[in-house]
């Protein structure tokens, strides 16, 4: 799986440029899935552009309620009724930003998979937890109190964000080696063969989610354990979407 998200960025208009040439550039593609994951205001507009393509919808965030007296939030039900099949929760931002919790993001996944909308959930340490030596443990804990409860992960996806590998356009800032990428999504996935089972483990999708970009995804993609991108930046122009969502497809050749 190959997700862009695309933070607080394009308008509906060029939410529809954009899906116009992605179509035509990904055409092709049969063994990756696609995942836009565009702000609220332009998920009407992209729904019906990639109706007929091989491109899914999803949403950034959602709060955890069918409905309710609760003024600018969207529920799960709304983004089904919009096309949605996926949603973001518990990225790095949101919580950092937004101050959301393991917990927060435990119950939404919960409602999310109550109304039939799969998460792609966000794990990751800051670079003071790195430096600390504590990453997995961080990982660890961070798995389990957003699984808790949630008994069946046919659909849900993990994606490994760690913080201090978020450039948001910042060349400085240069993401996880493919090597420092793979052992953590190792422990992420013999964690939840430990709060599940061994099949369990092996089939849910990991994606790396700090930088990847044209120039690493190959080498990113071509680790046993990473099976996707969750694409900030690099997600923004088809043009340089494209590259990352053609080294998903080769390497499963």
């Amino acid at each position: 799986m190959i997700a862009a998200n695309w933070k607080m960025h394009m308008t509906s208009a060029e939410a529809g440029s954009y899906v116009t040439d992605l179509i035509k550039r990904v055409k092709d593609i049969s063994r990756t899935e696609i995942v836009l994951c565009p702000p609220f205001t332009a998920l009407g507009t992209v729904d019906q552009m990639i109706a007929h393509s091989n491109i899914k919808l999803g949403a950034q965030n959602m709060y955890p309620a069918e409905k309710g007296a609760i003024t600018g939030e969207i529920s799960p039900l709304m983004l089904k009724d919009i096309g949605c099949s996926y949603v973001i929760l518990g990225h790095s931002e949101r919580r950092s930003i937004f101050g959301e919790t393991d917990e927060d993001v435990n119950k939404k996944a919960r409602m999310a998979m109550e109304c039939r909308l799969l998460p792609i959930i966000c794990i990751g340490e800051t670079l003071e937890q790195k430096k600390a030596g504590d990453t997995e443990r961080v990982i660890a804990s961070q798995l389990k109190g957003c699984l808790t409860g949630i008994g069946d992960m046919e659909g849900v996806v993990i994606a490994y964000e760690p913080v201090w590998a978020i450039s948001g356009g910042d060349p400085d800032i240069k993401p996880a080696t493919p090597e420092e990428a793979q052992k953590i999504h190792s422990r992420i996935r013999s964690v939840i063969q430990e709060i599940y089972d061994k099949d369990t483990a092996e089939s849910v999708l990991i994606l790396y989610g700090g930088s990847m970009k044209p120039e690493n995804a190959a080498d990113l993609l071509a680790q046993p354990d990473i099976d996707g991108g969750l694409v900030g930046s690099a997600s923004l122009k088809p043009e340089s979407f494209e590259p990352i969502i053609t080294a998903a497809e080769k390497s499963q050749e």
